[in-house]
């Protein structure tokens, strides 16, 4: 074992313990919130994984998760409007303590992979991990101001 499967596995066990709690105890709006956080935490495991284990295909994983995940929490917001609206998530701590994570993440993971294709795609899953993170997390507790119905 080296040390990004450790990270992975602490990341991974600190993220899966966070959302077990979020789903199992609270309202709704904190079980959509616990389902954002456990895609956040996946994502960024499995790209310690692929670092640790030296397997490319676990990147393109964390690729489609960084894009399906936002999603999943948009759809969920979307559909669950009705039932979120009496109870808004106030979830910025929860959210910008994921992205940061996220953020020293993909940082440790560009600096060891070294300059080219990879770190591009790096670069990319990161930004689609945050930007989906905080859009889904800002549509949780409340939408966008000037967004009519959002």
């Amino acid at each position: 074992m080296n040390g990004w499967i450790l990270a992975a596995t602490v990341l991974l066990a600190g993220g899966a313990g966070t959302a077990l709690w979020g789903v199992a105890t609270g309202p709704l709006s904190r079980r959509v919130v616990a389902q954002n956080l456990s895609t956040s935490a996946v994502c960024a495991s499995l790209l310690l994984l692929a670092q640790g284990y030296g397997r490319t295909s676990y990147v393109d994983l964390g690729l489609l998760l960084a894009v399906l995940g936002p999603v999943g929490t948009l759809v969920f917001a979307r559909l669950l409007a009705g039932d979120l609206t009496d109870d808004r998530a106030a979830a910025w701590g929860l959210t910008w303590t994921t992205v940061g994570v996220d953020v020293a993440v993909v940082v440790a993971l560009c600096v060891a992979t070294g300059p080219g294709r990879a770190m591009v795609k790096l670069l990319v899953i990161g930004a689609l991990l945050i930007g989906g993170n905080v859009v889904a997390s800002r549509a949780l507790s409340g939408g966008f101001r000037g967004v009519r119905g959002g």
